[in-house]
């Protein structure tokens, strides 16, 4: 079987944007800032009208972060024809509303009017490709690119593949969403609501637990982060934070201190089992990410971070 010949993912030049919503005219901003032609398609009767506001709101603050050359707001074409909207595409990346039945059929329609060798992306902020993709003649170029709101400013995606995805379109679209500036997460499997998601979901889960219980007021909740645990996970994530917790004995410390606790009822969430094998993973995790960097050179490193964000944020 021959090798579909997709372009580089350094040579893609014209990207569509199918939706163009929140999410959809977020990654049509992203884009053009970036260089590229960008094509959208959206069925809505005021699509443009309010895609062309959104860009013209997002286009300060990109040009503040600094535009690629040739990027220009000139660069956008809206379709009214999905066809033609992704006739001349190096790339789709798909922006619907989380409907599993409008993904299914939409990802069909795009996967039979695009042409063979080029990837089809989705935003999807829950579902699987392996059940968005069953539709799809050609479900092995069809893979997940999940951004983060705003798509423009929020660095992250995830990409991850269904059962029928090709290892390389996945390897592929973690390139190419790279070459275009994003931080990638490469995930090994399909997990329900992806890596981010779940643990915003988790505080945030919590939080309406104690706003319901009335044990903390929305304020209270949003400045116990804004004043506290967000200032550090900029710098270093919730792993490299409990790392540091444990002071010199770094993670494995903190686990063998503090481990007990997870017992404790803090929280609403079952705690996972702290088994042997689970700790050593952590431990072993943390020291990977830390690399040749010493408890005191992430000490600083974290200081430094929390003191230019403060500073940035007029706190300090």
């Amino acid at each position: 079987m021959t090798e579909p010949a997709r372009a580089a993912p350094e040579q893609v030049r014209t990207v569509t944007c199918v939706g163009a919503g929140v999410i959809g005219g977020g990654w049509v901003a992203y884009f053009l800032a970036r260089g590229y032609r960008v094509v959208a398609w959206d069925p809505a009767k005021d699509a443009e009208t309010r895609l062309r506001h959104l860009v013209g709101r997002a286009w300060p603050a990109l040009t503040e972060l600094g535009l690629a050359e040739g990027a220009s707001t000139d660069n956008l074409v809206v379709e009214r024809d999905l066809a033609t909207a992704c006739a001349g595409t190096d790339f789709v990346q798909e922006s619907a509303p989380e409907d599993l039945v409008l993904k299914r059929t939409l990802l069909a329609e795009i996967d039979a009017v695009t042409p063979e060798d080029v990837v089809i992306s989705s935003s999807t902020s829950g579902y699987g490709m392996t059940e968005m993709q069953d539709k799809c003649a050609h479900p092995e170029r069809t893979v997940v690119g999940h951004p983060f709101n705003p798509p423009y400013l929020i660095p992250l995606v995830e990409v991850v593949g269904g059962t029928e995805t090709a290892p390389d379109v996945v390897a592929w679209t973690a390139a190419f969403f790279r070459h275009a500036g994003k931080s990638v997460i490469v995930m090994d499997h399909e997990v329900p609501g992806f890596i981010a998601n779940r643990l915003q979901e988790a505080l945030w889960r919590e939080a309406l637990h104690m706003v319901a219980a009335g044990e903390a007021t929305v304020e209270q909740i949003d400045l116990s982060i804004t004043d506290g645990p967000g200032l550090r996970w900029p710098v270093h994530g919730p792993m490299l934070t409990f790392h540091l917790a444990g002071g010199q004995g770094g993670m494995a410390r903190m686990l063998d201190h503090f481990g007990p606790s997870l017992e404790s009822p803090w929280t609403r969430l079952q705690a996972a089992e702290l088994t042997p094998a689970l700790r050593d993973a952590v431990v072993e995790g943390c020291e990977r990410e830390a690399g040749d960097r010493t408890i005191d050179d992430l000490v600083a490193e974290r200081d430094r971070g929390v003191i230019a964000i403060l500073r940035a944020l007029g706190r300090a």
